[in-house]
């Protein structure tokens, strides 16, 4: 899918993501990212954080979560075919609040992860909950292809609470990040008192600073 379109120089094309200035700006603090940001955050996952774990994680972009929310069908499944679901442990999906495919944007994300030890989505929700409705849709659009053995449950996790408007993308991709530790790498991991409002400020410059360090080495 075509993701949301961007403006300004490009700053980093690293495999399938493409960054632009407009882009990267929505790291600053007191920004919304958009949805080029948290797909590179989960390439960057996948291609290199935790590539080592790649046969037992899937990182699904968000213009593909927002594809699967509002499909169904034959369709759906030809599209999510080649991203051998049923192989696959633990999938993180970051979900949008938007419910219209005639429009892009929302105003709200929230990470979705499912886990094939468990059986179970653990919806991880930055803002109390208030995206469990989009985040059960794709649940239940995507459980019929991972071919479990058994109804699959979900389950909203207490979850770090953001203090602003517009922090919801980076608490998604702090969550992603340490549920990998804790899931992949074995580490002890407390999301709760780790997802503070100043690790989230200090991880919005981290990725500002792998997008260059990426930028200039590539060229």
């Amino acid at each position: 899918m075509k993701r949301m379109a961007s403006q300004g120089d490009m700053v980093l094309s690293f495999h399938d993501s493409l960054l632009r200035t407009s882009d990267v700006d929505t790291l600053v603090p007191g920004n919304w990212l958009n949805d080029n940001i948290i797909a590179f955050a989960f390439e960057y996952f996948e291609k290199v954080q935790f590539k080592l774990h790649e046969k037992d994680v899937s990182f699904i972009s968000p213009d593909v979560t927002q594809f699967i929310k509002l499909n169904c069908g034959d369709e759906l499944g030809i599209f999510l075919e080649p991203l051998c679901l049923t192989s696959k442990k633990y999938i993180f999906l970051v979900v949008n609040d938007e419910s219209s495919a005639a429009r892009a944007g929302g105003s709200h994300w929230s990470l979705l992860m499912f886990s094939r030890p468990e059986n179970t989505f653990y919806h991880h929700d930055s803002c109390n909950k208030s995206n469990t409705k989009s985040a059960k849709v794709v649940a239940m659009s995507i459980e019929i292809f991972l071919r479990a053995t058994r109804k699959v449950q979900f389950k909203n996790e207490e979850s770090p609470q953001q203090e602003n408007t517009c922090d919801c993308g980076m608490y998604a991709i702090c969550n992603t990040e340490l549920l990998c530790k804790k899931h992949l790498d074995e580490d002890e991991v407390d999301l709760i008192n780790t997802i503070t409002p100043e690790y989230v400020t200090k991880k919005r410059q981290e990725m500002v600073n792998l997008i260059h360090k990426l930028a200039s080495t590539s060229k």
